[in-house]
């Protein structure tokens, strides 16, 4: 690292369990948000002010009005913009030194295959059941680590799936798909703008941990915030033997049959 890196990352640098070699495993990283609204904006701005050397973000919609009361990657003036490109802007901004790729794209199939393969790490900041079994079959099929957050009215939830452990669970296991299930959307329930900023920021520094190998993350654990009482509740799962995603799944090649 340069003078110039030392000054900027170096409140980081100063924590012992961090170090500059956890600070340079966050400039080699290569990590993909998936969505750029209420949760992937905390996300992507402070993975980017911490230094991860590429973040591709990936977001089909464009800003709207009504996205401001939350998403704050996005301003009044970018109204109209492709999230992707918006967030790109923002996040440079805070760190012109780092690579931020927009993906204007709701990912899907193979090019959601290829953007996980390429990634270390992933984060799950999307809006709806479809795209987060999809993601999780991904991670799970090349074993990437996943943080996952969701925020509906006043609750929150965050938790990672790390199948780089053979006891890991995934997000089937805690969450199995199935049809028929009524999707709480923000446009018709409304949710509490500073709400996805907690659960975006702790997604945000689960991926930091997770990146420099420090402390423990919440693999096996789900956080649940109920932000009108402000309190914070644990919830411990297990793996799923009988999972139809990651059970007895030993590599790639497995996983993906």
């Amino acid at each position: 690292m340069n003078d110039q890196q030392l000054l900027r990352y170096g409140r980081h640098i100063l924590l012992d369990e961090f170090g500059i070699e956890g600070q340079e495993r966050l400039l080699a990283a290569r990590v993909l948000i998936v969505g750029a609204g209420g949760l992937g904006s905390p996300a992507a701005l402070y993975l980017g002010s911490a230094g991860v050397g590429h973040i591709v973000l990936a977001d089909d919609d464009e800003v709207e009005l009504g996205n401001l009361q939350r998403q704050i990657l996005h301003t009044t003036e970018r109204i109209g913009w492709s999230k992707a490109e918006s967030g790109r802007l923002a996040v440079t901004r805070i760190n012109p030194e780092i690579r931020v790729d927009a993906l204007v794209a709701r990912l899907a199939g193979q090019a959601l295959d290829e953007q996980v393969q390429a990634a270390d790490l992933v984060l799950d900041c999307c809006d709806n059941f479809a795209t987060r079994h999809a993601v999780n079959r991904a991670c799970v099929k090349y074993r990437k680590p996943l943080v996952s957050g969701a925020a509906i009215r006043f609750a929150g939830q965050i938790s990672v799936f790390d199948l780089r452990r053979q006891d890991a669970p995934c997000y089937h296991c805690l969450f199995p798909e199935a049809d028929g299930i009524e999707e709480l959307r923000c446009a018709t329930t409304g949710v509490l703008g500073p709400l996805v900023g907690i659960v975006g920021s702790v997604q945000a520094a689960e991926a930091i941990k997770l990146i420099a190998d420090m402390g423990e993350t919440l693999t096996g654990r789900m956080l649940c915030l109920e932000a009108l009482s402000m309190q914070w509740q644990t919830i411990r799962f297990k793996r799923d033997p009988a999972c139809l995603v990651c059970s007895g799944s030993g590599g790639p090649q497995e996983a993906g049959r």
